[in-house]
């Protein structure tokens, strides 16, 4: 089954401003299981390659966290997630993309990132 995982970065991730309970290493992990991963951030994607780049970290895919459904036409995948810590606007967007959505204490217990 291929999965797509998209990550939130401030209040997600570790290396987020604040920081979240996603680790790199969980990412790290979810990718060497085949899992598809990337940021939607309201960051610039400029500012997203850079981060992941800075802490070496492989992605497949950066974008903006409203433009969430434009994956769905870039990766034909069986399921779609979103991790993100805002319900306002990850948890929104993910719901109208038709992504499945974990909050980043959720995506963390995850098997998909254990």
């Amino acid at each position: 089954m291929t999965i797509l995982i998209s990550f939130d970065i401030d209040g997600t991730m570790e290396i987020g401003d604040p920081a979240g309970a996603v680790t790199l290493e969980m990412v790290k992990t979810a990718r060497a299981k085949g899992i598809i991963t990337g940021s939607c951030s309201d960051r610039p994607m400029s500012a997203q390659r850079a981060i992941w780049e800075q802490y070496g970290v492989e992605y497949d895919f950066v974008c903006y966290k409203h433009l969430l459904s434009d994956l769905k036409t870039q990766f034909e995948v069986e399921e779609y997630y979103h991790v993100g810590d805002r319900d306002d606007l990850d948890r929104k967007y993910a719901i109208q993309a038709g992504f499945g959505f974990f909050w980043p204490d959720e995506a963390a217990a995850s098997p998909l990132l254990l």
